[in-house]
């Protein structure tokens, strides 16, 4: 372990798991408790048209994914909350439709993309300095926002009429969370990738979800879970010579199938 660390793309990673792990932790417990895990998967596919917005545009991409992903997520956000009955239909049109533009805007833009698969896949050993700075950013944005509003989130979360009596701005706070869970998919899919982001963002709190049910130690629980799982992934692709991405996720899967278990023999 402690050879790993000497090189500086190890610990680059580190640092980007740390940090796309506080934002798991926050933003999933809400993804969770909200039951919005398939607009969220919505979200981090959309995300693609960004990312190939990006490289039309001579930009970075990720820079283009952020605005890409917060547009689409607050259309699907408005979709959601107007026309429930058919909401997955249109959030479905949508995922594909970004996912579509993106490949699109990929064959319009010049040049060779040599690391356009670690956008689908993630490549944690390949996060630069410049990504990091990037990532602390959200995470303050994040956090703050989290902060400033954690009792209005907490009661549209498990009260939604309730809020709404008491005059609490249920949908433009809504909207506020489905942009935050846009922000924290841009930041986990250089980790693992837009095809497993939605892993990460939901295992770790669902696991913690087993143990306790207080909003803030879930957030805890599961962002020290996503850190754990991100490291000992790490870790074992390092030495096993497997890809990171996908390392990570089978860590945090197998872990949920040994939760779940123990959670079942110890209420019987």
């Amino acid at each position: 372990m402690i050879e790993a660390l000497q090189y500086g793309f190890m610990r680059n990673a580190l640092a980007a798991g740390v940090l796309v792990s506080i934002a798991c932790g926050i933003i999933g417990t809400y993804v969770v408790i909200n039951r919005i895990v398939f607009l969220s998967g919505g979200i981090a596919h959309t995300a693609y048209g960004g990312i190939g917005l990006g490289y039309l545009l001579g930009i970075n991409p990720v820079i283009g994914a952020i605005a890409f992903s917060l547009i689409s997520a607050l259309g699907m956000g408005i979709v959601h909350r107007r026309t429930k009955e058919r909401s997955d239909t249109i959030i479905g049109i949508m995922w594909a439709v970004g996912m579509a533009l993106g490949i699109i805007f990929l064959d319009l833009s010049p040049g060779y993309k040599a690391d356009l698969m670690s956008y689908l896949f993630g490549s944690i050993l390949a996060v630069a300095s410049s990504d990091l700075i990037i990532m602390f950013i959200l995470n303050i944005i994040i956090v703050t926002i989290v902060v400033l509003f954690y009792r209005e989130l907490q009661a549209i979360s498990f009260d939604e009429t309730f809020a709404f009596v008491v005059n609490v701005p249920v949908d433009r706070l809504y909207l506020l969370l489905i942009a935050m869970v846009a922000l924290t998919v841009v930041m986990t899919m250089r980790i693992v990738g837009l095809i497993m982001v939605i892993a990460l963002l939901t295992i770790p709190p669902a696991i913690a979800g087993l143990f306790v049910k207080d909003m803030k130690r879930m957030m805890l629980f599961s962002s020290l879970l996503s850190i754990l799982f991100t490291f000992i992934g790490l870790m074992l692709s390092y030495f096993l010579n497997l890809t990171s991405g996908a390392t990570i996720i089978l860590v945090a899967g197998i872990s949920y199938f040994i939760s779940f278990f123990i959670r079942k023999i110890t209420s019987t």
